[in-house]
């Protein structure tokens, strides 16, 4: 199973619940505290709201959620192949989840995620006070066989 991720900056995140349930005929997946995410099966899309952050109304990152740390570690391997500045995260507890990821900048700096979620958590780091999740720092360039991990998040 893969989705789009698409992650929207909302300024009251009640009223982008109450409109995003009906758009898309859903409840959200999960709600916390700053943050909600829908797992829309029709078409298929991992809806994630942040409030508070940026622009209201602006997107916060993009991504591509699958199924497995496999997928992601294969992305990043197609990523260094292509000399592509990247970022890996592994076991990284964002979003009120635990992940594995790799984050891209795509034209225009527009930040794009490839991440697997492992676990559930009951917080988020970032979310709701301090350095926010999905505000990666810039991408660094790794070799293949090497991976390195960096700070981003989301």
């Amino acid at each position: 199973m893969s989705r789009i991720q698409l992650a929207l900056n909302v300024s009251d995140l009640d009223q982008a619940i109450t409109f995003y349930s009906t758009l898309f005929k859903t409840p959200p997946a999960k709600v916390r505290p700053g943050y909600a995410n829908f797992a829309i099966e029709d078409p298929p899309l991992k809806l994630v709201l942040i409030e508070g952050v940026g622009e209201p109304g602006s997107i916060n990152h993009l991504g591509v959620e699958v199924s497995s740390t496999e997928e992601v570690m294969a992305a990043s391997k197609v990523f260094a192949g292509e000399g592509l500045a990247m970022a890996i995260e592994e076991q990284t507890i964002c979003c009120y989840a635990l992940q594995d990821k790799v984050w891209v900048d795509g034209p225009d700096r527009s930040k794009w995620e490839i991440y697997t979620v492992l676990a559930d958590a009951e917080d988020s780091e970032g979310i709701g006070g301090g350095e926010r999740c999905c505000t990666s720092a810039l991408p660094v360039t790794v070799d293949a066989n090497m991976p390195t991990t960096s700070s981003a998040c989301c």
